[in-house]
């Protein structure tokens, strides 16, 4: 169950340090403004929450069919349909 924020937890902010942090910091608030800046960081953290949802919903997905076992229906009918068209010619 490696998700990419436990694969890369911080990496993109690995070249980051604080000053530079406080500097955006700083932007947003001036961009924003205090009253409107709750609301931005909710919303950002709502659009997270979904997107780990909808990639361990995804990754389950793929696990489920991996497990799954092939259907041997179908390949019996090509066979079968592979042994028609050989005894025709």
């Amino acid at each position: 169950m490696n998700s990419l924020f436990q694969i890369l937890p911080l990496g993109i902010f690995q070249q980051i340090g604080p000053m530079e942090m406080f500097i955006v910091l700083v932007v947003v608030l001036l961009i924003f403004g205090p009253k409107k800046l709750p609301e931005l960081f909710r919303s950002f953290g709502k659009s997270i929450k979904e997107f780990k949802k909808a990639s361990s919903e995804i990754e389950d997905d793929i696990r489920t069919a991996m497990e799954a076992e092939p259907d041997t229906k179908s390949t019996d009918t090509a066979e079968k349909e592979l042994n028609l068209k050989a005894d025709d010619k």
